[in-house]
Protein backbone atom coordinates (compact mmCIF):
# COMPACT_ATOMS: atom_id res chain seq x y z
CA UNK A 1 0.00 0.00 0.00
CA UNK A 2 1.32 3.46 -0.84
CA UNK A 3 1.81 6.40 1.50
CA UNK A 4 -1.07 8.81 1.99
CA UNK A 5 -0.99 11.97 -0.13
CA UNK A 6 -0.92 15.51 1.24
CA UNK A 7 -4.72 15.67 1.49
CA UNK A 8 -4.89 12.27 3.14
CA UNK A 9 -7.75 11.24 0.84
CA UNK A 10 -5.95 8.97 -1.64
CA UNK A 11 -2.92 6.73 -1.20
CA UNK A 12 0.13 7.71 -3.24
CA UNK A 13 2.02 4.76 -4.64
CA UNK A 14 5.07 6.84 -5.60
CA UNK A 15 6.03 7.77 -2.04
CA UNK A 16 8.14 5.48 0.14
CA UNK A 17 7.09 3.87 3.37
CA UNK A 18 10.30 4.08 5.35
CA UNK A 19 11.04 1.47 7.99
CA UNK A 20 13.73 1.49 10.68
CA UNK A 21 16.38 0.28 8.22
CA UNK A 22 15.55 2.42 5.16
CA UNK A 23 14.78 5.61 7.12
CA UNK A 24 18.40 6.81 6.69
CA UNK A 25 18.12 6.45 2.90
CA UNK A 26 14.77 8.26 2.63
CA UNK A 27 15.76 11.05 5.01
CA UNK A 28 18.88 11.70 2.90
CA UNK A 29 16.79 11.66 -0.30
CA UNK A 30 14.40 14.21 1.24
CA UNK A 31 17.47 16.44 1.69
CA UNK A 32 18.56 15.92 -1.93
CA UNK A 33 21.26 13.33 -1.25
CA UNK A 34 21.49 9.87 -2.82
CA UNK A 35 22.97 7.15 -0.61
CA UNK A 36 24.32 3.70 -1.44
CA UNK A 37 25.45 0.78 0.68
CA UNK A 38 29.06 -0.42 0.38
CA UNK A 39 30.51 -3.67 1.67
CA UNK A 40 33.68 -3.35 3.72
CA UNK A 41 34.60 -6.98 2.99
CA UNK A 42 34.38 -7.14 -0.83
CA UNK A 43 34.39 -3.39 -1.49
CA UNK A 44 31.36 -3.40 -3.83
CA UNK A 45 28.50 -0.92 -3.66
CA UNK A 46 24.89 -1.99 -4.04
CA UNK A 47 21.45 -0.52 -4.49
CA UNK A 48 18.58 -0.98 -3.37
CA UNK A 49 19.56 -0.69 0.31
CA UNK A 50 19.97 -4.01 2.09
CA UNK A 51 21.39 -4.99 5.45
CA UNK A 52 23.80 -7.43 3.79
CA UNK A 53 26.00 -7.44 0.70
CA UNK A 54 24.27 -9.20 -2.22
CA UNK A 55 27.69 -10.02 -3.72
CA UNK A 56 29.45 -11.78 -0.81
CA UNK A 57 26.64 -11.97 1.80
CA UNK A 58 28.62 -10.04 4.41
CA UNK A 59 26.68 -7.90 6.89
CA UNK A 60 29.65 -5.51 7.13
CA UNK A 61 27.99 -2.78 5.01
CA UNK A 62 27.73 0.96 5.57
CA UNK A 63 26.00 3.96 4.02
CA UNK A 64 27.96 6.24 1.69
CA UNK A 65 26.98 9.22 -0.47
CA UNK A 66 26.69 8.63 -4.22
CA UNK A 67 27.92 11.18 -6.75
CA UNK A 68 24.52 11.28 -8.44
CA UNK A 69 26.13 10.66 -11.84
CA UNK A 70 24.92 7.75 -13.95
CA UNK A 71 24.59 6.37 -17.47
CA UNK A 72 21.24 5.54 -19.02
CA UNK A 73 21.08 1.76 -19.54
CA UNK A 74 17.53 1.31 -20.86
CA UNK A 75 14.05 2.85 -20.70
CA UNK A 76 10.41 2.30 -21.56
CA UNK A 77 7.58 4.77 -22.05
CA UNK A 78 4.62 4.10 -19.76
CA UNK A 79 1.34 5.11 -21.40
CA UNK A 80 -1.07 3.78 -18.79
CA UNK A 81 -0.89 3.50 -15.03
CA UNK A 82 -3.97 3.54 -12.81
CA UNK A 83 -2.20 4.03 -9.47
CA UNK A 84 -2.24 7.58 -8.05
CA UNK A 85 -0.50 9.83 -9.01
CA UNK A 86 1.02 7.99 -12.01
CA UNK A 87 -2.14 8.32 -14.10
CA UNK A 88 -1.67 12.10 -14.07
CA UNK A 89 1.92 11.75 -15.36
CA UNK A 90 1.44 9.50 -18.38
CA UNK A 91 3.23 9.19 -20.61
CA UNK A 92 6.37 9.02 -18.50
CA UNK A 93 9.73 7.33 -18.94
CA UNK A 94 10.59 4.45 -16.61
CA UNK A 95 14.33 3.83 -16.79
CA UNK A 96 17.28 1.84 -15.52
CA UNK A 97 20.55 3.68 -14.94
CA UNK A 98 24.07 2.50 -14.13
CA UNK A 99 25.32 4.58 -11.21
CA UNK A 100 28.92 5.82 -11.39
CA UNK A 101 29.67 3.69 -8.31
CA UNK A 102 28.57 0.51 -10.10
CA UNK A 103 25.04 -0.44 -9.03
CA UNK A 104 22.14 -0.43 -11.46
CA UNK A 105 19.04 1.47 -10.32
CA UNK A 106 15.41 1.65 -11.49
CA UNK A 107 14.14 5.22 -11.74
CA UNK A 108 12.19 7.70 -13.82
CA UNK A 109 13.72 9.98 -16.46
CA UNK A 110 12.52 13.59 -16.34
CA UNK A 111 13.20 16.71 -18.41
CA UNK A 112 13.64 14.71 -21.63
CA UNK A 113 11.27 13.03 -24.04
CA UNK A 114 11.82 9.49 -25.33
CA UNK A 115 13.17 10.74 -28.68
CA UNK A 116 15.94 12.60 -26.83
CA UNK A 117 17.19 9.54 -24.94
CA UNK A 118 19.92 7.16 -26.00
CA UNK A 119 21.63 4.26 -24.26
CA UNK A 120 24.89 5.33 -22.69
CA UNK A 121 23.93 8.99 -22.25
CA UNK A 122 25.07 10.81 -19.12
CA UNK A 123 22.32 11.45 -16.58
CA UNK A 124 22.27 12.91 -13.09
CA UNK A 125 20.06 12.56 -10.06
CA UNK A 126 17.31 15.01 -9.16
CA UNK A 127 14.64 14.60 -6.50
CA UNK A 128 10.84 14.81 -6.67
CA UNK A 129 8.98 14.65 -3.37
CA UNK A 130 12.07 13.07 -1.79
CA UNK A 131 12.32 10.32 -4.43
CA UNK A 132 15.36 10.09 -6.73
CA UNK A 133 14.67 10.61 -10.44
CA UNK A 134 17.19 11.26 -13.21
CA UNK A 135 17.57 13.90 -15.91
CA UNK A 136 20.01 14.35 -18.79
CA UNK A 137 23.53 15.36 -17.78
CA UNK A 138 24.36 19.04 -18.29
CA UNK A 139 26.30 18.35 -21.49
CA UNK A 140 24.21 15.60 -23.05
CA UNK A 141 20.76 16.63 -24.30
CA UNK A 142 19.67 20.10 -25.40
CA UNK A 143 16.06 21.22 -25.78
CA UNK A 144 14.71 18.73 -23.24
CA UNK A 145 11.09 19.15 -22.18
CA UNK A 146 9.99 19.34 -18.54
CA UNK A 147 8.46 16.17 -17.24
Amino acid sequence: MGATGATGAFPRYDLPEADAFTRTYWEAAAQGRLLLRRCADCGRAHHYPREFCPHCWSDNVTWEPATGHATLYTWSVVHRNDLPPFGERVPYVAAVVDLAEGPRMMTEMVQAGPAELHAGMAVEVAFRDGVPVFSPGKNDVSGARDA
